[in-house]
């Protein structure tokens, strides 16, 4: 069992940052392509796009390879909502779209579905890993494939945007004494405390 297909380059970039092929990822590599073309935008080379991602899957890695919106430059934003959702924003224009993937638009089924278990529990054999990998990359092409509509629900138009990154100064947390950015310390016990001293001492 082989494939007969190659991937798009731009795809095996992310494919190189992510490390694997996946459906996961073909999902944020289809958000991606599709925004930045929906806001006649190219890679960001700082701040001047936003993407706002809404799970901490596969999908993400596409979407700061593609679009160059990082943590490290404060333009890519996670909500913890576990839902395949990628919103880009423009912040000259504030406009944006929003990409969610349909409950229909794509699930592993079948033979696939059941070698992806068996990977997952370290149960497979080397045999069935071999065949979980080929229908793991048929997955990811039939993602790729597939009528953008039929993938996604999307939203368009003016979006509220984020704050731009901030450079803060850093105060020391005085419980464990590390140096924190300011704006991220919290008043307790009559002290300023980081997050994590905060959690630990409630």
């Amino acid at each position: 069992m082989t494939v007969d297909f190659q991937f798009p380059k731009d795809f095996m970039r992310c494919v190189e940052f992510h490390g694997h092929i996946c459906p996961g990822l073909s999902i944020g590599y289809r958000a991606a392509k599709a925004g930045l073309e929906h806001l006649h935008s190219n890679r960001a080379e700082d701040e001047e796009l936003v993407a706002v991602v809404e799970t901490d899957a596969c999908g993400v890695d596409a979407i700061q390879v593609l679009t160059g919106c990082t943590f490290g430059k404060g333009n890519f934003v996670y909500k913890d909502h576990g839902k395949q959702a990628f919103t880009l924003l423009d912040r000259s224009s504030g406009q944006g779209i929003r990409f969610c993937m349909r409950r229909e638009g794509f699930a592993p089924q079948g033979r696939h579905q059941e070698l992806l278990g068996r990977v997952m529990q370290g149960q497979a054999t080397e045999e069935e890993r071999q065949e979980f990998f080929v229908l793991h990359q048929q997955a990811s092409k039939q993602v790729l494939d597939m009528p953008l509509d039929e993938l996604f629900s999307i939203q368009t138009g003016e979006f509220q945007l984020p704050d731009k990154a901030r450079i803060d100064s850093s105060l020391c947390c005085e419980i464990c004494g590390e140096p924190t950015m300011q704006s991220k310390l919290l008043q307790a016990q009559g002290r300023l405390l980081c997050r994590e001293c905060v959690q630990e001492n409630e």
